[in-house]
């Protein structure tokens, strides 16, 4: 039942202290603030993380070979391993069933590319269709580079953005056009671009793996093996599925190449999926360490309420004294001390509350910096802490509540 006198005794209570009041409900707001922002920056870097691995296929693996470090079978270190077709044949028939997805890449040297006797100075890539799921491209216009190219060693090229913007920008759709490259012209027939912040991937211009290798002196020569591996239902089994196929992969490759299993550093595999994990292991240590920071704050929150409410009992002992002395029953001086607490908690509570949650509403879509984007907080888990906050302010109030309920009446009452 709403008792009008016990609000206003509230009211009468905290206008008599002002200060003292503030400064609680300043400590139990601050708390819950600092908890929510805290809470958000980890949601961000998590934000972060996803978007830095959102430009590959977080599945994904990336081989290529460079000089062996150790001497192996009479052979001296220093010699560079060449990947070849024929690696990339004997992986998709072992390891066929270990992956969805499979690219090679060729990167020819010393290339003449011209657009209308304009020179264009960019990066010539021969790769097949299955790079554009694993590099994540986006197709903006036309098409990719598909098996039917390869097959036929067509001469048609796919373009980065940047490319269009900068050198097609005079053209209504660059499809259809035509590029020189080294004395052969190439059809333009799509036009790609990268997920993220590196822009700079959208200079490149890919050309069929097959075309690359055989007018451009590149024989059966690649740069780069790439895989993109399942997603399993679970991330600790797409771990292991992707360790395992990382430890099959390289073994062969090393047998094949004459490089000693010691030998970390002849051809080197990259899995984005291994950096996720390290991130991701970092972010939640992060958040955990958030967590603590912020409950330690609102527990010193609630210790101040807990405080106030012990000099509220000592400042009232003689009028509590008289209400024992009228009949006034425990249970009524408790709730009078515990409404008082819980009021003034969750007041301050939902204030800390509201003003953290508009901060990072309104703050928040603005940051976009190194692994921290868009820093927010799921709205249950804040209002679930409010509630937590509320329930401890209501337990800080009850025991001084229960010391003003043990106080004998007489000894009340001589109370100064």
């Amino acid at each position: 039942m709403f008792d009008i006198e016990r609000w206003q005794e509230i009211f009468d209570t905290i206008r008599k202290n002002k200060l003292r009041t503030f400064l609680t409900g300043l400590s139990v707001a601050s708390g819950i603030f600092i908890l929510v922002i805290l809470l958000g920056l980890g949601q961000g870097m998590q934000n972060g993380i996803a978007e830095e691995f959102k430009e590959d296929a977080a599945t994904s693996i990336w081989v290529w070979p460079r000089r062996t470090t150790v001497e192996y079978k009479g052979l001296n270190p220093g010699r560079k391993v060449q990947l070849r077709n024929e690696n990339f044949e004997v992986i998709s028939k072992s390891l066929g069933s270990g992956f969805e997805k499979a690219s090679m890449l060729y990167f020819p040297q010393n290339l003449q590319v011209l657009y209308k006797n304009d020179p264009l100075a960019y990066d010539i890539t021969g790769t097949n269709g299955d790079l554009q799921e694993i590099e994540n491209e986006v197709i903006y216009e036309g098409r990719f580079i598909n098996e039917t190219d390869v097959l036929h060693n067509a001469k048609v090229a796919v373009i980065g953005r940047k490319i269009r913007e900068e050198a097609f920008a005079n053209v209504d759709s660059p499809i259809g056009e035509y590029i020189t490259i080294s004395g052969m012209g190439f059809k333009i027939v799509g036009v790609f671009g990268e997920y993220g912040q590196n822009k700079d991937e959208e200079e490149r211009i890919f050309i069929p793996i097959s075309t690359a290798q055989l007018s451009f002196n590149g024989a059966d020569k690649l740069n780069n093996i790439n895989f993109m591996l399942p997603e399993m239902e679970t991330f600790e089994a797409t771990l292991a599925k992707n360790q395992e196929f990382t430890t099959a992969l390289n073994s062969y490759l090393k047998q094949y190449h004459n490089v000693a299993p010691e030998d970390e550093r002849a051809i080197r595999i990259w899995n984005p999926i291994q950096e996720v994990k390290r991130y991701y292991s970092l972010s939640k240590g992060i958040e955990i360490f958030f967590w603590a920071v912020g409950l330690f704050t609102i527990i010193a929150g609630v210790v101040s309420v807990s405080n106030i409410m012990l000099i509220v009992v000592k400042e009232r002992t003689r009028e509590i004294g008289i209400r024992k002395a009228l009949g006034a029953k425990p249970w009524s001086i408790i709730g009078m001390i515990m409404h008082e607490a819980i009021f003034v908690t969750a007041i301050a509570g939902f204030a800390g509350l509201i003003f953290s949650l508009g901060l990072l509403e309104l703050v928040g879509p603005a940051v976009n910096v190194d692994y921290i984007v868009n820093p927010s907080v799921d709205f249950n888990v804040a209002f679930a802490t409010v509630i937590v906050l509320i329930i401890a302010g209501a337990i800080a109030g009850f025991f001084p509540a229960w010391k003003a309920v043990k106080v004998h009446v007489i000894e009340a009452l001589r109370d100064e």
